[in-house]
């Protein structure tokens, strides 16, 4: 089959299509033909050499897919040739054929197309996990999701929509900030103009905020605390402003009886992702169907084009996910 390749991993790192053994399903495994997948900026990550694929786990980039169940391991019964499918991968996604545990493939909804499909699993997989699973997210709360107008971000806000939550976001760009608001955010803040938290502070009060969703970490650290109520909670995702805060303050940690947790969805055991995907097919599979959750998808690219795809996300540009197709 053909696949996405990296070149010399590292800064100077290209990418080509080229040949790749094609996957053969195991007896509790579908393989599928790729229609089409996404992009995540582990991707960008990955090529230049920093975050290998998981043990047994394809090198090939990509962590999502859609597409059509060619040939059925002898132990499923889920899923039968012909059958559309989509789901989290970790790893294979850039190429024409993938494997997926029977349990972690979904169906596609009627009314989604492949394109569509491909640019949910890892975004909404993740966010439905922060929410719900580790920050315990609660009717009518007051939710901050820092990054609104990425693809996880987009996810988070009508997740957390579906909850009758108070939305706060931020983003540096109007059009993602005009995207979060369209979405349901109730204050959609420019982090370019300023600290976020006495403007959420002026519009909700103090310690008023029951949950955040944070990417950034070191430079928000400070005023996240300062945001969050009694017995709020912070949820790292990722750490993209740095790892390493000064002279922390653990006095609201305790006074407030907060709660900090961090979470990486591709390392986690398949065990966890079936589970995981189950869950999260239950809750939202029928709102995908009634149109009362949607991927954004911000661009669509034939991957030929995915080194231009690829330096659309470095250059963070996109609102939602950008999807790769023509496999």
């Amino acid at each position: 089959m053909q696949a996405v390749k990296i070149i010399k991993p590292g800064k100077n790192s290209t990418l080509e299509i080229g040949s790749h053994p094609k996957p053969v399903p195991k007896e509790h495994e579908v393989l599928v033909k790729i229609h089409a997948t996404a992009l995540n900026r582990a991707d960008l990550i990955q090529r230049l050499g920093k975050y290998p694929a998981p043990e047994g786990a394809s090198p090939i980039m990509g962590l999502e897919m859609s597409g059509v169940v060619e040939e059925t391991g002898k132990e499923v019964t889920r899923w039968k040739p012909g059958d559309k499918v989509f789901g989290l991968l970790p790893g294979g996604g850039y190429a024409e054929y993938a494997v997926i545990h029977e349990r972690m493939a979904m169906k596609i909804p009627e009314n989604l197309s492949f394109e569509q499909a491909a640019a949910i699993p890892e975004t909404f997989l993740t966010a439905y996990q922060a929410l719900v699973w580790l920050g315990d997210i609660q009717p009518n709360e007051t939710v901050l999701i820092h990054a609104g107008g990425s693809g996880v971000g987009t996810a988070a806000i009508q997740i957390a929509r579906e909850f009758n939550a108070d939305i706060i976001t931020t983003a540096g760009a109007k059009r993602k900030l005009e995207t979060c608001r369209n979405l349901g955010a109730k204050l959609a803040h420019n982090y370019h103009e300023g600290p976020f938290a006495p403007v959420v502070k002026e519009h909700f009060g103090e310690n008023a905020v029951n949950l955040i969703i944070d990417f950034i970490g070191k430079p928000y650290w400070d005023q996240n605390i300062d945001c969050l109520s009694q017995d709020g909670r912070l949820i790292y995702l990722a750490l993209l402003g740095g790892n390493k805060v000064k002279n922390v303050d653990l006095g609201p940690i305790l006074f407030k009886r907060l709660t900090v947790k961090g979470s990486t969805l591709r390392s986690r055991d398949q065990i966890y992702k079936i589970k995981l995907t189950e869950a999260f097919a239950d809750f939202a599979l029928d709102h995908f169907e009634l149109d009362k959750l949607k991927p954004v998808i911000d661009s669509i690219y034939d991957w030929n084009d995915v080194e231009r795809a690829h330096q659309y996300m470095s250059d963070n540009r996109n609102t939602g996910k950008i999807v790769l197709t023509g496999m």
